[in-house]
C-alpha cells in the first residue's frame, strides 16, 4: 500500500517545492540585477560629449552633485517609454541627470534628442560599448545613481519609472535604503 503512494508523496513533495520557489520569487524584483559597483567608486571613463565631440567628459569633471546617468540609444524602443518621465525629472530640478548614449550612431543620437527633447545636462557617447562593460551595462535602458563623490548608489535595470523615481532613487539620495 504504501508502495503505491510513493509516487503521490514524491509529487506533493516536488509540488510544494516549486511552489515555495515561485513565492520567493515574486517577492524580488525581477529587474534587480545586482551590481558589484553599488557602494564603490564609479568607473573611470572619459568620452566624448554627443553635441561637442571634441570635448572629453571625465569622470571627475560630473564629481560635486549627484546625478543619475541614464543609458539610451536611439535604436531603443523602452528608451523611447521612459523619456518623458526622464525629462519631467531633469525638468524638476530634483536630480541632474547626464545621458550615456550607447553603442548608437552620433547622428542617430542627436535627431533621436532633436526628436524627442533632450533633458540631459549632458550626454555622453559610449559608441563602441567599452566603457559600458566597466560599468555592467547589459543594454538600453538603464540607469545608476551616482552620489556627489562618484559612488554608485543604485543600479535600475529597464524603464525607469515614476515609482522608481520616488522609491528607489530619490531615498537613495537622502542615505535612504541600499
Amino acid at each position: 500500500m504504501i508502495r503505491r503512494l510513493l509516487p503521490f508523496f514524491a509529487f506533493v513533495a516536488l509540488a510544494g517545492l516549486l511552489y515555495a520557489g515561485i513565492r520567493l520569487g515574486q517577492e524580488r524584483d525581477p529587474n534587480a540585477i545586482p551590481s558589484p559597483l553599488i557602494g564603490k567608486p564609479a568607473p573611470a571613463f572619459a568620452l566624448p560629449a554627443l553635441h561637442q565631440p571634441d570635448q572629453i567628459v571625465r569622470k571627475e569633471d560630473l564629481l560635486g552633485q549627484p546625478y543619475l546617468l541614464n543609458v539610451f540609444a536611439s535604436w531603443c524602443p523602452s528608451c523611447r517609454v521612459e523619456h518623458p518621465i526622464i525629462a519631467d525629472l531633469a525638468r524638476s530640478g530634483r536630480l541632474k541627470v547626464v545621458g550615456f548614449n550607447y553603442k548608437d550612431a552620433r547622428e542617430d543620437a542627436l535627431r533621436w534628442l532633436q526628436q524627442f527633447g533632450d533633458p540631459y545636462a549632458q550626454v555622453i557617447v559610449d559608441a563602441d560599448g567599452r566603457a559600458g562593460i566597466d560599468f555592467g551595462v547589459y543594454g538600453a535602458p538603464e540607469s545608476f545613481l551616482i552620489g556627489a563623490d562618484g559612488t554608485v548608489l543604485h543600479k535600475h535595470v529597464g524603464p525607469v519609472t515614476p515609482e522608481v523615481i520616488e522609491r528607489e532613487l530619490l531615498p537613495r539620495l537622502n542615505g535612504g535604503a541600499q
